[in-house]
């Protein structure tokens, strides 16, 4: 999926979801046999269960079949995020400040991509872990993926 059209998507659904009382945590896109996945990770104050994923399946379905962003075949699937749950957004960092996290950035930084450390800060321009002892600083712009970790 193009970087583009994952921006549309999420700009399409994470206003309904929110409507809805849930929080779009992430979207994945996967090309499989005959057709695509589209996977949406969602999550609200006390969890999400099967009857939740159900619910924004039925809504999301429903405006995809009106916008029709996606051009292939796909199918959808709703869950929860899990313990290794993505961090995207700046309110996603602030909320699990303290916790392990691992981040991968988009191009390595002294030849180094992945770091993996306490979330120790959350600023306007980016992140401060402690790895291995020191305090390393992100830029939002450098991280191309973060997640908790175990």
């Amino acid at each position: 999926m193009s970087a583009t059209l994952r921006e549309r998507l999420i700009a399409l659904m994470e206003p309904l979801i929110g409507r809805l009382g849930y929080e779009l945590v992430d979207l994945e896109h996967g090309a499989g046999r005959g057709s695509a996945v589209v996977r949406l990770y969602i999550d609200r104050p006390g969890g999400v269960g099967i009857e939740d994923c159900e619910r924004v399946s039925r809504e999301v379905s429903a405006l995809l079949d009106v916008e029709d962003p996606i051009p292939t075949a796909y199918a959808l699937e709703v869950s929860s995020p899990g313990f290794d749950r993505v961090l995207r957004t700046r309110a996603h960092f602030e909320r699990f400040a303290g916790s392990r996290v691992t981040v991968e950035l988009a191009a390595a930084r002294a030849g180094r991509r992945r770091y993996t450390g306490t979330l120790l800060a959350v600023g306007d321009s980016g992140i401060e872990l402690e790895v291995d002892g020191e305090r390393v600083t992100l830029g939002f712009a450098e991280v191309a993926r973060a997640r908790l970790s175990g």
